[in-house]
């Protein structure tokens, strides 16, 4: 069993607005040495039940150890505005566990990083030993091409794509799709993907939550 990564974890170095974030999701989660972990990050602004059904699927059909529920501190590509701090979500994301696989972290403070390209490469570079998969909701994948780096990402890491309301056409659509077909597993054989070299995805089809994030803040805007 490896030991959480603490360098860098200096609270007096983080930024005013993470001060308040317990120390023990400032850094990675322990594992083992081959150990098969999926990597679910988003804002979470708020987490609900189809975060969870994600993270629950993942770790079922990819016959994964862990999950690594990663609350990132902001999203380049989305208004961080309306985002509430880093440690409500952390808390908002703890109530919703139901499975101790599932471990929320908020590393990616400490390293004040912001682009997934980087955050794969700073937890590969800790955990050298580990089978590490993407994980993404089907609705990220149609502007996936618009990430950092995202074609490196998608040759170096394992992902996978689990379904959601009204995006399955996306696994066909997508600029991804298009240019990595023929790195796509059958979806019978979702468990092998985390050993399997990149390229390599799966689309992963199962239950489905309506809930959005976007909706649970308009919801509460109005209230």
């Amino acid at each position: 069993m490896s030991k959480p990564v603490k360098d860098q974890t200096d609270k007096t170095a983080l930024p005013q607005a993470f001060q308040d974030v317990p120390q023990d999701y400032l850094q990675m989660p322990a594992t083992r040495k081959g150990a098969k972990i999926g990597l679910f990050g988003g804002s979470f602004n708020p987490p609900h039940a189809g975060h969870v059904l994600v993270a629950e699927l993942a770790l079922e059909r990819l016959g994964l150890d862990q999950v690594w529920w990663m609350v990132t501190p902001g999203n380049p590509l989305k208004d961080v505005s309306e985002l509430a701090p880093l440690s409500k979500r952390i808390a908002l994301s703890e109530a919703l566990m139901r499975d101790k696989r599932i471990h929320v972290t908020a590393f990616e403070a400490v390293y004040q990083v912001r682009y997934t390209a980087d955050t794969l490469a700073l937890v590969r570079k800790h955990n050298p030993d580990m089978h590490l998969v993407w994980i993404m909701g089907a609705d990220n994948l149609m502007n996936f091409h618009h990430w950092q780096e995202w074609d490196e990402i998608a040759r170096t890491y394992p992902i996978a794509v689990i379904n959601r309301p009204g995006s399955n056409m996306a696994a066909e659509d997508s600029v991804m799709a298009q240019q990595f077909g023929a790195a796509r597993l059958p979806e019978t054989e979702a468990d092998r993907l985390a050993v399997t070299p990149a390229p390599a995805w799966v689309f992963i089809h199962g239950p489905q939550s309506d809930l959005s994030s976007t909706q649970l803040r308009q919801q509460t805007a109005g209230e």
